[in-house]
């Protein structure tokens, strides 16, 4: 099985990373894994929040990172052709989980579906993809931390609506340009006679 990985925004385009060459810690299962986001919109930390194997772990993260691992979510749920089912009531009043100091920062996060086994995994990394040995392509440096997350499709599809939720708490986008609006104000490109910028 092969994981395709994402950098963090402004880095390099997305690498496929062959999941047996990597030094790991593992969640398996996970028993909970949830976003949050801490401050005011504009100016909002993220982070990643996981349980299992006994254990509670809280990675820093980029919000750019999130939209795109739900972005990756919702395409291999359409490509295991996974129904999400309604929101349950308990989902939607379900309260914010709680935050601890991170670990660390991730650098990057890939995704990637186990067929035999019928579980999604998500790798999160601290350290970005560098120069691979010449006689192992592929493989990431086995210094960095890293920790594989295995879940269910139900599990995927709840964390996909909590990351969305979160996402969707910060600032509201602009109708005529899509940029987000602060409430001191908003440089609309448009409004100017500009074109959106995108």
């Amino acid at each position: 099985m092969q994981l395709i990985f994402f950098p963090a925004s402004g880095e390099a385009k997305p690498t496929i990373v062959s999941l047996v060459a990597m030094a790991i810690y593992e969640l398996d299962p996970v028993e909970g894994i949830a976003v949050a986001a801490v401050g005011e919109p504009g100016q909002r930390r993220f982070f990643l929040l996981a349980t299992g194997s006994g254990r509670t772990l809280t990675l820093g993260c980029e919000k750019s990172q999130i939209q795109a691992l739900i972005v990756r979510l919702h395409e291999m749920l359409e490509a295991q052709q996974v129904e999400a089912p309604e929101p349950s009531i308990e989902t939607e009043s379900n309260s914010g989980p709680t935050i601890g100091e991170p670990e660390w920062q991730i650098g990057e996060m890939g995704l990637g579906y186990h067929e035999a086994r019928r579980m999604f995994v998500l790798v999160a990394s601290q350290g970005a993809v560098g120069e691979q040995p010449a006689d192992q392509p592929g493989t990431l440096p086995g210094d960095a931390p890293s920790v594989r997350f295995w879940l269910s499709q139900d599990q995927v599809i709840a964390f996909s609506r909590q990351a969305e939720a979160v996402l969707s708490a910060g600032r509201p986008l602009c109708p005529r340009c899509g940029l987000p609006m602060d409430p001191a104000g908003h440089p609309c490109p448009v409004m100017n006679g500009a074109r959106p910028i995108f």
